[in-house]
């Protein structure tokens, strides 16, 4: 959201741009709203915002909002896995053929997981985890580059290269004898300045992940010396209902099990968001807006847009950036 700060008003017409600003700045520091709009939160209040701004605590509300978000979305595919999870059960057992509810909830679940990033508000990654205050990252391995290769290698020195235009030259030394965990350690010290991080899964294999937003642009673009630009393999997402198949028992028993294992993932993550939006939260001052000034405020602002001047009008447009229909009807809906 953008930062509200103009000079003082010298005559009638900026006085009223003065209130349409300071309405609209009023309007836009509730917090929290709903999910599915930009939440903010009102970090202090300020008498005079169009003389001396009105701070915000951008990473805050960046928080708050992707801890909504992903509560929203996650609760709304545990409830089609439990649907599911209920339909494939009664399926299995013979209680009943719900074929093509299983298989209609199987495409409702799959829209679902392909409009993640834009409706989990980018905490949500594609297994299904939260990332408390960081983006949403995408796994990937290294083809050739693992822990049996280097560590039969002997003393090396690898020089790393990450991003379209080649980005800066990173290097990393694993010695004879290093362990998985230091190996893993070392890289992931080496990479962070380029936000690629490096660990091991459960099975003991190095796990490269970056940014979803920076993906795009890093995938075909990892090189490293003596081998050139490397190959790379997304770690594959974490459930895929557009792939199973209903037709027999096996399939229809490991469908099941994937959508409790999916299932299980989401409820941590539920978890994990809440504990991250009630610590926000916490961080949030709590200063009621006085109803009095809220008042005339409002009627300086119902004063200006009732003017058909050139200045009323820019007064009214300048105030309401930002000010989207979304958040007027989440800020209608703490009535």
């Amino acid at each position: 959201m953008n930062n509200s700060s103009a000079t003082p008003a010298t005559s009638s017409v900026g006085n009223a741009a003065a209130a349409a600003s300071t309405a609209a700045a009023r309007a836009t520091a509730v917090k929290p709203l709903d999910a599915d709009s930009r939440t903010v939160t009102r970090v202090a209040p300020n008498t005079a915002p169009l003389q001396r701004g009105i701070k915000w605590d951008t990473r805050l509300q960046g928080d708050v909002a992707r801890a909504q978000q992903a509560i929203d979305y996650l609760e709304r595919v545990a409830s089609q896995l439990e649907a599911l999870k209920a339909d494939l059960s009664a399926k299995i057992t013979g209680r009943s053929d719900p074929a093509r509810q299983i298989e209609a909830r199987s495409q409702q679940l799959a829209s679902a997981l392909e409009s993640r990033r834009k409706q989990a508000g980018g905490g949500v990654d594609a297994q299904l985890g939260f990332r408390d205050g960081q983006p949403a990252m995408t796994r990937f391995r290294i083809r050739g580059f693992d822990l049996a290769a280097l560590q039969s290698a002997g003393q090396q020195t690898y020089a790393f290269s990450v991003g379209s235009s080649g980005g800066p030259q990173l290097t990393a030394t694993i010695e004879a004898g290093m362990t998985p965990e230091e190996i893993a350690a070392r890289l992931d010290r080496t990479l962070s300045p380029v936000n690629v991080r490096v660990a091991l899964d459960n099975q003991q294999q190095l796990v490269f992940s970056a940014p979803e937003a920076e993906w795009a642009g890093m995938k075909d673009a990892i090189a490293i010396s003596g081998r050139g630009r490397v190959d790379v393999a997304e770690d594959p997402a974490g459930l895929a209902p557009e792939q199973w198949n209903i037709g027999n028992p096996d399939a229809l028993r490991q469908s099941l099990r994937e959508v409790v294992q999916a299932l299980a993932r989401v409820r941590r993550a539920q978890e994990a968001a809440s504990a991250a939006l009630s610590a926000a939260m916490v961080r949030t001052p709590d200063a009621p807006l006085p109803e009095a000034e809220l008042a005339v405020v409002t009627g300086d602002f119902a004063s200006t847009a009732a003017g058909h001047d050139y200045q009323s009008l820019l007064a009214i447009t300048s105030a309401l950036v930002g000010v989207s229909r979304d958040r007027v009807q989440a800020l209608l809906g703490l009535r």
